[in-house]
């Protein structure tokens, strides 16, 4: 009998997904890549493989997990197994440049971006964006990594040549446009089998706390938090959230083989949207599925035990 695979190096993420797999009674397999070995000479198991190798995976002590996995799906792809998730997938999990030059290729519109190495180029790239406001981020990110907002290139430069700099683990520092939006929220879109699932409000009048499973809090030193806002649930999903963005999305997604994926953007005070984050290894909110009633590890666990026995079919 055909198993599914999942491929990863965060037990805390992927427990949510187990669980709903053996709900369903649907045999499954980890594989904990943060390190192993792959036999080149030696076929893989018949399956159905799913990645869901983090960008962020270096933050838990596990450095080297995404290139390992990149050779590992290399393998499985060269034997033709079903994978989702794949290497291009990977590669733009770990690439905020990856990310934008294939959405702007797809004619989606993100903020306008310069990637940097080295001190002095980051003050560079700051200076030749030419807006008054602008936010860093790691090449490499997850979790919000390297995100600081600035107003100016002073307050930039004593952030580079402090002692608080957050030197990015592939060395390459994004200097990014801010887009301000008229209300203190952006918009995440979950999408399984590369169809879109729901999309979910996220408050942001804290900080770009934005990660649904692992909030990462920005200090306020660069990020005004601003005034005092009601309190109210950090994520809701939005009933019947219909916008044209979507059919963009999943276009994007068949084109680059993503299979799951959560994608973020923002609205400006002008009503354009920017698109500014990919994540191929996608979490989702308890508090905020249960309110809506829709859940998506549940729907990902049906999506891959239709692939399995689809598999056992052929």
């Amino acid at each position: 009998m055909s198993k599914i695979y999942i491929i990863h190096e965060n037990s805390e993420w992927t427990v949510h997904l187990t669980r709903r797999l053996e709900e369903l009674g649907l045999p499954y397999e980890e594989w904990h890549l943060d390190e192993g070995l792959v036999d080149l000479t030696e076929a893989p198991p018949e399956g159905v493989f799913y990645s869901r190798m983090s960008a962020s995976s270096h933050t838990r002590g596990h450095r080297f997990a995404p290139e390992f996995t990149d050779s590992v799906l290399a393998w499985l792809e060269q034997h033709g197994r079903t994978v989702f998730n794949g290497s291009r997938a990977l590669r733009l999990e770990v690439s905020k440049v990856n990310q934008y030059t294939a959405l702007t290729k797809a004619g989606i519109r993100t903020p306008k971006t310069i990637a940097a190495a080295g001190a002095e180029n980051i003050i560079k790239a700051a200076e030749k964006i030419g807006t008054a406001s602008f936010i860093t981020k790691h090449n490499r990110a997850g979790k919000g990594l390297g995100v600081q907002l600035f107003h100016s290139i002073e307050g930039l430069k004593q952030y580079v040549y402090g002692p608080d700099f957050d030197e990015p683990v592939d060395g390459i520092t994004l200097i990014q446009e801010y887009i301000k939006a008229p209300e203190p929220y952006i918009t995440r879109c979950e999408f399984v089998g590369g169809k879109f699932v729901y999309a979910v409000k996220v408050d942001t009048s804290e900080g770009f706390e934005l990660c649904p499973a692992d909030a990462c809090q920005i200090g306020d030193l660069f990020c005004p938090v601003g005034e005092e806002v009601e309190e109210k649930p950090k994520f809701q999903i939005i009933d019947g959230f219909d916008e044209p963005i979507i059919e963009k999305y999943e276009a994007f997604l068949k084109e680059n083989n993503i299979t799951v994926a959560g994608i973020e953007f923002i609205r400006s005070e002008e009503g354009d949207i920017y698109t500014y984050d990919i994540n191929t290894n996608t979490n989702y909110n308890s508090d905020a599925e249960k309110a809506a009633g829709k859940y998506g590890m549940l729907e990902l666990a049906k999506f891959l035990g239709a692939q399995v026995k689809t598999l056992e079919t052929v």
